[in-house]
């Protein structure tokens, strides 16, 4: 309250003079970094000084980013590039010459913008170390800074190894190959909604990995031989690949040739080896992440060679024993490989069965099979193999076996007069001479006068005519070899005719057919069976009739029976020997004469006003059908129409019909018992179609068709003609009307009748259609006037 009176008194007593008063021009400032902004300050009274004062109180001296202009009461302060550190409170103080001071003010509040400062694209980093992509952003206030991959968020909750730091880096642990691509860094301001972003490269460098397909070689020297070496090598970015021998880059050169191919693989060939080749080599891949090296050795020996193997026959049963000789340096290591199943034997190898032992010693091997089978023929392949190299050869083992017969079939069967061949198969090695026996005499291959003997590879085949019971009984097949003999008895027995069938049954059994089933016999005799026989007759009757089955089907139907008659069948196999006994005898009766069964019937549209009727015979009750009864009326009409049909015909046609009209047809069936029940069936007849002139046309020939064509070119000539006869007095017509009229007719118009007005008539004879002329009132009348048009009218006078 004080103070207030104080500042009162100090007016009233400068009442006399104009008070001071300062005023800036502007009271609040938001400001950019890096931004510029100047501020007036004026002041009304008379001020002897005025003074700008920065937020710290002192009073601000021209500079290179703050200047002042200042006039006798007014004041411009100007600050360029604005920083941070400038925001604050401003006062312009204006002094009057008595020392009073008045001030104003001016707040200045400076902020930062979204700035990304030097963000680096791309970043790059090292497989497997731990990753901070570097996005620096300043504003004011701090930045919301939100990271993108892929056009998703990144979040510590589904990214684990991904964390957002303190400095708005994002850190990615453990960093892959995979981890490369494109990272969006967003930073916002939300208090002014400002946002912007950087899209930030990554690549993640991987350290060269490197491999060899092969770490030592060995190679012949002085053989002009050549060796490749093949490195393989991976890595982003690609690795540089060099060669290096006792600490020396190789360069190509005649002796060294480098090739380098897609996919990272890098070789090195040498030519001409020679023994001081030999020795250590390096692979060495290069990149920005690293580099790795992988040394290659090459021994420089003479290679193995196979001096001795050769092909081993052994008896089945026995030991075989193989050997193998090689030669190298260093001396090589010998093993085995059986070809047909491709198991490997090497030197102190035993078998599970015991049966194959390798023992060597010294460049020789030796393979020892123990009761060699069949099984073990066959190839086998002896590897020398050192570390230089290897040398491989192959040998076959052959098996020696006694005769082995092929077949279990020893029992023949046939009959006196009916040859049969007995097929003796053997397999042996060597192959084996056959000879057949009878009772303690040898069959000569010539044969006897029933007995001839076939030979060939492997079989020998004893043709036997059984002449009487003596060729029948026991023949023995002998087959020999060096390694041993065997034999194999083969039995001729005597066929005998098939036992009886049974279970005769008759089925399906009508007016003239019955179908037999029955059960095969027990025995086919030895020999299989030809066909079946039935016989059947009429009761009292003794003539049996013989029908033969197809091959061995155990159906068979009989045809051509007599109605209502009673027959009696039976059943006997028949087989190269002959005919078997009669099944027991079935008696059937076939049914008796009918009335035949309804006719199916099925319609079918026929040409113009025609119906088909399609007539399916059923059931004839035993007799053929005589006619068909076809009855037929529309569905208006009282009377029947009738039409018969043959009974061999399967169609019936009905014509001429109505068109647009429902007909109601009944079908019975005739034979000479009687008629059927009748069939009923119905059709409707479709509306008349329409005459076009494709069906005009359709059922013409070509000659009519163009005969067609010329009478309508020729109508049209003559109506153009008649055209030229009223609208032009000229052509054919105009010629014609002159000649009979014997007057002279001209278009100039000139004539005196018509000049007079008065018309000229003509009179035009018509055909008859008999050709003649006539004169009726259909004659045509031409009547031309004065003004040259023409009329025609028809003729209402008399001839």
């Amino acid at each position: 309250m004080m103070l207030k009176l104080v500042h009162l008194l100090g007016v009233l007593v400068c009442g006399s003079q104009a008070a001071l008063q300062v005023s800036i021009s502007l009271n609040k400032v938001e400001l950019s970094v890096g931004e510029s902004k100047f501020f007036i300050c004026t002041a009304i009274g008379e001020p002897v000084r005025l003074e700008w004062y920065n937020p710290q109180g002192e009073r601000i001296v021209p500079s290179k980013r703050m200047a002042l202009h200042t006039e006798t009461s007014r004041s411009r302060l100007i600050i360029y590039n604005a920083i941070i550190e400038d925001a604050g409170i401003y006062r312009c103080q204006a002094t009057d010459a008595s020392g009073h001071t008045e001030e104003a003010s001016v707040v200045l509040e400076i902020y930062q913008r979204l700035t990304f400062r030097d963000v680096q694209s791309p970043q790059e980093f090292r497989h497997g170390e731990t990753a901070e992509v570097v996005c620096d952003v300043i504003s004011s206030p701090v930045p919301v800074v939100v990271w993108y991959y892929q056009d998703k968020e990144i979040t510590e909750e589904h990214h684990s190894r991904y964390q957002v730091l303190t400095n708005n880096n994002l850190q990615i642990r453990q960093v892959t190959k995979a981890d490369e691509g494109v990272y969006r860094c967003e930073a916002s301001v939300e208090a002014r909604g400002e946002i912007d972003f950087v899209d930030i490269a990554m690549v993640v460098n991987v350290p060269p990995v490197l491999s060899v397909f092969q770490q030592s070689f060995n190679a012949t020297a002085d053989y002009q031989e050549s060796v490749t070496f093949t490195c393989m090598t991976s890595g982003s970015p690609d690795p540089v690949v060099t060669w290096h021998r006792k600490g020396q880059q190789l360069e190509p050169s005649e002796q060294y040739i480098i090739t380098r191919l897609e996919g990272g693989r890098s070789m090195l060939t040498i030519r001409n080896i020679r023994q001081g080749d030999g020795g250590s080599y390096t692979c060495k891949a290069t990149n920005k992440a690293g580099s790795q090296e992988r040394e290659i050795f090459l021994k420089v020996f003479v290679q193995p060679h196979i001096t001795q193997l050769k092909n081993v026959t052994a008896v089945e049963g026995s030991a075989a024993m193989i050997s193998c000789v090689a030669e190298g340096e260093p001396l090589p290591d010998i093993s085995w490989r059986r070809a047909s199943d491709g198991q490997t034997f090497v030197d102190g190898d035993k078998s599970q069965d015991g049966r194959f032992e390798v023992r060597g010693r010294h460049g020789k091997s030796v393979l020892t099979i123990s009761g060699v089978r069949l099984t073990d023929l066959g190839r086998f392949d002896c590897e020398a193999l050192s570390r230089i190299g290897g040398h491989q050869k192959s040998m076959f083992l052959d098996i020696e076996y006694i005769p082995k017969f092929l077949t279990n079939h020893t029992i023949y069967y046939s009959w006196e007069g009916n040859p049969v061949n007995i097929s003796c198969d053997v397999m042996s090695n060597p192959p084996a001479t056959m000879l057949w026996r009878r009772e303690r005499f040898t069959i000569s291959a010539e044969g006897t006068a029933n007995t001839r003997v076939h030979s060939a590879d492997g079989k020998s085949v004893l043709e036997v005519t059984p002449m009487s019971d003596r060729d029948f009984g026991r023949y023995n097949c002998t087959a020999r070899n060096n390694i041993g003999v065997r034999y194999q008895e083969f039995i001729l027995a005597q066929a005998d005719v098939p036992s009886n069938p049974y279970s005769v049954r008759l089925s399906a059994v009508s007016q003239r057919l019955a179908t037999v089933t029955f059960m095969k016999p027990d025995s086919h005799g030895g020999v299989p069976i030809s066909y079946y026989l039935v016989q059947y007759k009429e009761v009292g009757s003794q003539e049996w009739k013989d029908v033969k089955s197809h091959s061995i089907q155990t159906t068979v139907v009989l045809t051509g029976l007599e109605p209502n008659t009673t027959y009696e069948v039976r059943v006997a196999a028949v087989n190269g020997k002959g005919q078997g006994e009669f099944s027991h005898t079935e008696t059937f009766q076939t049914l008796p004469i009918r009335e035949p069964s309804p006719p199916a019937v099925h319609g079918q549209r026929g040409m113009g006003k025609a119906y088909r009727l399609g007539l399916v015979k059923q059931d004839d009750g035993g007799m053929p059908i005589v006619e068909y009864i076809v009855k037929y009326k529309t569905d208006k009409e009282e009377q029947w129409m009738t039409k018969l049909v043959p009974g061999a015909n399967d169609f019936a046609m009905l014509q001429p019909l109505q068109w647009n009209t429902r007909y109601e047809v009944e079908i019975t069936a005739r034979n000479v018992k009687g008629l059927s029940e009748p069939t009923f069936y119905q059709f409707f007849m479709p509306q008349k179609p329409d005459i076009t002139a494709e069906s005009l046309f359709s059922g013409l020939g070509l000659g009519t068709v163009v005969g067609l064509g010329l009478g309508a070119l020729l109508l049209l000539l003559v109506l153009v003609d008649v055209s030229c006869f009223f609208l032009r007095h000229c052509g054919l017509l105009m010629c014609i009307t002159r000649t009979l009229c014997g007057k002279k007719t001209t278009t100039s118009g000139k004539g005196k009748d018509i000049e007079e007005g008065k018309a000229a008539y003509l009179k035009l004879p018509l055909k008859e259609e008999n050709g003649k002329e006539s004169l009726k009132p259909d004659t045509i009348e031409i009547k031309v006037h004065s003004d040259n048009s023409i009329h025609t009218k028809p003729d209402v006078s008399k001839a």
